[in-house]
């Protein structure tokens, strides 16, 4: 049973941090021949601002999971529809196209706001004294 517990802790944290991973490699496309050094920097910089903004919410969900995981589950929610419409709209990629970028970039940001959650109901349950021993 610890075991499953050690497990439940770690998986979202580990999702996230490779899911952060994954979403600041788009931040690369910053670089480009015709622009100067510091406009590089400047792109690269603005681009990683989603993954700042994980990194915060991975900040509070490490010390508070049930938070952390609301906020996790919210900011899933936001990425799809804002990369959703980003493809839609200005990429003008077609409606199915867009869906699946969407849920390949929001999934593992729902899953961690999920086992965040779940993490923290069985911590809750765990440190609950047993009325039945009694």
């Amino acid at each position: 049973m610890v075991k499953s517990i050690q497990v439940i802790h770690w998986a979202p944290r580990i999702i996230c941090i490779l899911a952060i991973l994954f979403v600041s490699m788009f931040a690369l496309d910053a670089f480009a021949p015709d622009l100067t050094i510091w406009q590089q920097i400047g792109g690269f910089l603005i681009h990683l601002i989603p993954s700042f903004i994980l990194i915060a919410a991975l900040a509070v969900a490490w010390k508070w999971e049930f938070v952390g995981g609301f906020i996790f589950t919210i900011l899933s929610i936001a990425f799809s529809i804002a990369v959703f419409l980003l493809n839609y709209n200005r990429n003008h990629f077609s409606f199915s196209q867009s869906l699946q970028i969407a849920l390949i970039i929001a999934i593992p940001f729902a899953l961690t706001g999920v086992l965040f959650i779940i993490s923290h109901k069985i911590k809750e349950r765990e440190q609950q004294p047993d009325s039945n021993k009694a």
